[in-house]
């Protein structure tokens, strides 16, 4: 692995890991760390490129950074957790119970998607004028190959078909926000095509975790605990 991780740590208990959204970090899940960690070992970790981890030199994709999840769970000997994923975070952590279900025990995902077009277009189109502007002068300027990178992952990542879903063994909640930025009906096609899933639809837009943290939090722990 060429990087180390920044990550937050709180409790103690069967292993709970935090996954932020695009541009974030694990800062995000403040509203989390306390609630949960009364139950829970929780890690919140810093995906690459962000917060306090490095970029490192490999590919800036969904897909390397659910493989950095792995290296991550190998080098704290957690051998099986809960994972709970919001947006970009949600879809490393779908990928992750994919490829690598016998350490995944329960996952939620929080406004995860399977492709840009589970977005509202209203919110995809200024993205992806800004990755295309992002691009043209990634040539010339560091911050905007970064900024374009940045961009990339919410036009071109995860890239999931729904029936690559049946893959997923851990018991799943899938939950987003009532005016969420994700479209409601492919929250629905996301819970529908992972075997057994719980949906959950919570008051409010796509922060529901960082905005209505009792609820968010309620819901969270009456799926783990169920």
């Amino acid at each position: 692995m060429d990087i180390e991780h920044f990550y937050r740590e709180r409790g103690h208990g069967f292993p709970l890991i935090l996954l932020h959204g695009n541009g974030e970090n694990s800062g995000y899940f403040e509203g989390q760390m306390e609630a949960l960690s009364g139950a829970y070992h929780v890690y919140a970790v810093d995906t690459r490129g962000h917060g306090q981890t490095p970029r490192g030199e490999r590919p800036f994709t969904i897909r390397q950074f659910a493989e950095d999840l792995l290296g991550f769970m190998d080098a704290h000997q957690i051998e099986r957790a809960h994972l709970l994923g919001f947006s970009d975070g949600g879809n490393i952590a779908m990928l992750f119970a994919m490829n690598h279900p016998e350490r995944v025990e329960r996952l939620i995902l929080n406004g995860a998607n399977l492709d840009a077009g589970g977005v509202k277009r209203k919110v995809q189109i200024p993205i992806e004028i800004g990755y295309r502007v992002a691009r043209w002068f990634a040539g010339w300027s560091e911050s905007a190959r970064r900024h374009a990178e940045m961009l990339g992952l919410m036009v071109n990542d995860p890239d999931v078909k729904p029936e690559e879903l049946t893959a997923i063994r851990a018991k799943t909640l899938v939950i987003a926000g009532t005016d969420d930025m994700i479209r409601e009906a492919h929250t629905r096609l996301i819970a529908d095509s992972i075997p057994d899933a719980e949906l959950a639809f919570l008051e409010g837009d796509h922060f529901i975790a960082n905005k209505h943290p009792e609820a968010f939090n309620r819901r969270v722990m009456a799926f783990l605990n169920g």
